[in-house]
């Protein structure tokens, strides 16, 4: 009865022993063997492998790229405008055996604790040697490049690459906001009070010149106009001139009429003169008749 509990459990030792010595390296992942915290062998390649059971330890890494966000961060430009600068970085590992040696057991922790104190200092040194205007504006993609590329260099004492790195905003310090949008919105005001001034100056300019034209076409006009009436009076008169030639007596009973006809008006005022005057002779001679 007892041999067969023997073979139970050294087939349950053998089975055991068996699973504890072989291991499964993913696709996504690289994994250091360890000899009493020694490395022992890189496995980069996907599959199965075999080490000794209890002697070995193995530690894995993700090979994906990884993302690194950081706090934001206040940094001062060269025009001593500070800014808050929210960024991230994209990394992954590209030497375990020097990111073990680096971190330790701290393992990926302790990598972005160490990668956000880079990223910190190159935001810091890049963006502090340009204007704020650069920052804000499309020169920021070469700001970027900058920073990724000088983290990427001390980054490689990590055995850690830098895929990349990107500035996700940047804006002004709240304190600032405030006294910055009323700054702004003076200089509006100013630029506005500008326009206006100027747009009363040429409406002036041209009110001045449409009064003048006015003036000037009314000028020409009445000018124009008394030259008219004048040659009109001046014909008249000739014509006047002629018919008195022709007949003077007739010429006499028509003005005669003309002036009956403007005095005996109903609406014009009283007129007392004698009748013996020479201004009814026509009319006396009109009833003599």
């Amino acid at each position: 009865m007892r041999k067969p509990q023997i073979l139970i459990a050294a087939l349950a030792v053998a089975v055991i022993g068996l699973f504890s010595s072989v291991y499964i390296v993913d696709e996504r992942e690289k994994a250091l063997r360890l000899w009493f915290g020694e490395v022992t062998a890189v496995i980069e390649e996907p599959g199965l492998y075999f080490k000794a059971p209890l002697l070995h330890e193995i530690v894995r890494y993700d090979d994906r790229i990884l993302p690194l966000e950081t706090d934001p961060l206040e940094v001062t430009p060269a025009d001593d405008r500070r800014l808050i600068v929210d960024a991230f970085a994209r990394w992954r590992i590209a030497d375990p055996v020097k990111f073990r040696k680096a971190v330790g057991s701290s393992s990926i922790g302790g990598a972005l604790r160490r990668l956000k104190k880079i990223l910190n200092a190159e935001l810091r040194d890049v963006l502090g040697k340009v204007d704020s205007g650069a920052i804000l504006s499309a020169d920021r993609v070469t700001l970027m490049a900058r920073i990724r590329d000088q983290a990427r260099v001390k980054a490689e004492t990590l055995g850690v690459e830098i895929i990349d790195v990107r500035i996700r905003r940047a804006d002004l310090p709240e304190q600032n906001l405030a006294a910055t949008f009323e700054r702004m919105r003076a200089e509006r005001q100013r630029e506005a009070a500008d326009e206006i001034a100027r747009g009363k100056e040429a409406a002036q300019r041209v009110r001045a010149q449409a009064d003048r034209t006015v003036v000037e076409t009314v000028s020409r006009a009445q000018k124009e106009a008394d030259i008219i009436r004048g040659e009109a009076d001046a014909r008249r008169n000739a014509i006047f001139a002629e018919a008195y030639g022709r007949d003077p007596e007739f010429f006499a009973f028509y003005r005669s009429l003309r002036a009956y006809e403007e005095s005996l008006r109903q609406d014009n005022s009283t007129m007392v003169i004698s009748p013996d005057s020479e201004f009814f002779a026509y009319l006396k001679q009109a009833g003599g008749g």
